[in-house]
């Protein structure tokens, strides 16, 4: 039976534990692993993930069962540690930003964000979703949200809508949704630090941004004044979709903002009648682009008609059917967004995985 007589000893035979969403000698790093006064182990994982702390409470069980470790008091807890960033100012309560964007439209970046931040609220974390897109804001409608009004504290905070248990904001809160605005860049970009900054957002363990398409004026306000802790970008395996997603990887590269990976939505069709896949947008592109920058391959997303029907119905996926094999996708995607960007933050290039997609 293995012995725990020292903290390092618990250590020792957590780091046993492989999963591909850990690097090795996982639980050395700092405020991971701490030894209780009644003497068992907590476990803080540093970033949120479902899976990850259900396969651990497994191995556990296993290890336990068999006679390897003693039937110490043991105890995982899920918390999720913010990151330092190149950005020297910060947003009040925010501890982690993700920015999801594509510099092309129409590839579905707003409901992979919207599922996207579902799913890692799902996994426990405090998690917000900002609607960055001034001029055409899609939030409101795809949570059911479009006649949400923010209240206003002290004549300057607004107060987020919280929305399927996500903390939202967005433009489309505030103006008429029959309206267009009709602004020019800076004041698009104004508009958007103060939906960030005059927002009275609670103590979040992620704030998901949900971008406009392009790399123009506010992707650049966004990135040099926002303290952006990692860019997942959305594209789909065609062509002229990856021609535009390599100028967004680009841009993201030449103002430092570190990129997460890339998410290729609609990378198949599953026909709703009988179950059959075509890749009717192509394949193998996004993939090739991962390799071309060396990112990460973070999900590959199918095109399914319930998807769309439950955005139409203002209850994404991951809300409306958390079981289902769609959300899983967007679970698996969260799982992968939140660890890669943790490790980013922590380890060594040459120590980061970018072979976790099945």
């Amino acid at each position: 039976m293995h012995q725990f007589t020292s903290k390092q000893d618990f250590c020792d035979w957590f780091n046993q534990f492989q999963h591909p969403l850990l690097v090795e000698n996982w639980s050395d790093i700092n405020g991971v692993v701490t030894i209780t006064a009644q003497g068992g182990v907590d476990i803080t994982l540093p970033f949120a993930s479902n899976e990850l702390k259900t396969s651990l409470h497994q191995w556990v069980t296993q290890q336990q069962s068999s006679g390897a470790v003693p039937e110490f008091a043991f105890q995982i807890e899920l918390s999720v540690k913010a990151l330092e960033t190149h950005v020297t100012n910060s947003v009040k309560g925010v501890k982690n930003i993700i920015a999801v964007s594509s510099a092309k439209g129409g590839v579905g970046k707003s409901t992979t964000a919207v599922n996207l931040a579902l799913a890692i609220a799902q996994s426990g974390a405090k998690v917000g979703l900002l609607d960055a897109d001034i001029y055409g804001p899609s939030v409101p409608m795809m949570l059911g949200q479009e006649d949400a009004k923010p209240e206003v504290r002290d004549s300057k905070w607004m107060e987020p809508i919280l929305a399927h248990g996500i903390y939202t904001h967005s433009i489309g809160y505030l103006v008429d949704k029959s309206e267009a605005a009709i602004w020019r860049g800076p004041m698009a970009s104004k508009a958007l630090s103060q939906l960030l900054t005059e927002t009275d957002w609670p103590e979040l363990d992620y704030l998901v941004i949900d971008m406009p398409p392009g790399t123009g004026d506010i992707q650049l306000t966004l990135s040099q004044q926002i303290p952006v802790t990692g860019t997942v970008l959305v594209t789909t395996p065609q062509d002229l979709a990856l021609a535009d997603a390599r100028k967004g990887a680009a841009m993201f590269n030449k103002v430092n903002v570190p990129v997460v990976g890339v998410v290729e939505n609609m990378s198949y069709h599953i026909c709703s009648q009988c179950g059959a896949t075509e890749h009717i947008f192509g394949m193998g592109g996004a993939e090739k682009m991962c390799q071309e920058f060396g990112l990460a391959l973070l999900g590959q997303i199918p095109l399914h008609i319930s998807m769309r029907e439950d955005i139409d119905a203002g209850i994404p996926t991951v809300a409306r059917r958390p079981d289902s094999e769609h959300a899983g996708y967007y679970k698996q995607l969260a799982d992968r967004v939140c660890s890669t960007m943790y490790w980013q933050g922590k380890a060594k290039p040459d120590a980061i995985s970018f072979t976790m997609v099945n």
